[in-house]
């Protein structure tokens, strides 16, 4: 087996509003987030992303954050594979979202080295993410769905059900009131 390639920097995560592909207005960006490949990021109107997340944009494929969300401090959102946040989603503090994984090729190889597969992330409006949950690659929530707190999400959920679990499971549908 080759050795593997050297490593290489990502970049410093600085950013400037107008690499944006959008930037809608009131958005609060705290000290310390970090942005890489800004220009397939597109953020609408009064967002709130707390101190030290790291909004990882890759080169291809978006990240779209909806108006009216809210994402608390020390969240990390992978968009290889796609990323939708639909409006007014909470996030609470330390949530992860990938989109990307590495797919297991056997003993031979490590997995390190592996193939990465990609698979997008949807999440629709008025959703609340728990702290601490982490949404895995191809990962669905409907509408109103509210994830408990240190969750791990995968599969598709329907509009307004309560998940919880390692690994997130239905639990009941919110009242209609």
């Amino acid at each position: 087996m080759s050795p593997p390639r050297p490593p290489r920097s990502h970049g410093d995560g600085e950013f400037s509003p107008e690499q944006f592909r959008r930037l809608g207005s009131d958005v609060v960006l705290e000290r310390g987030v970090m942005v890489f490949h800004p220009e397939n990021i597109e953020i609408g109107d009064c967002v709130y992303v707390g101190h030290q997340t790291i909004l990882k944009g890759y080169y291809k494929n978006l990240m779209e954050i909806g108006a009216g969300t809210w994402i608390g401090q020390q969240c990390f959102f992978h968009s290889a594979g796609g990323l939708v946040l639909g409006r007014n989603v909470g996030v609470g503090p330390g949530v992860r979202i990938i989109t990307s994984a590495h797919v297991e090729a056997g003993r031979g190889l490590p997995i390190l080295h592996s193939p990465i597969e990609f698979e997008p992330v949807v999440i629709g409006d008025d959703c609340d993410l728990g702290v601490g949950s982490t949404v895995l690659p191809g990962a669905r929530l409907g509408r109103g769905v509210q994830v408990g707190a240190g969750a791990v999400v995968k599969g598709h959920f329907p509009d307004y059900s309560v998940i919880a679990g390692v690994p997130a499971r239905v639990l009941r549908l919110r009242p209609e009131r």
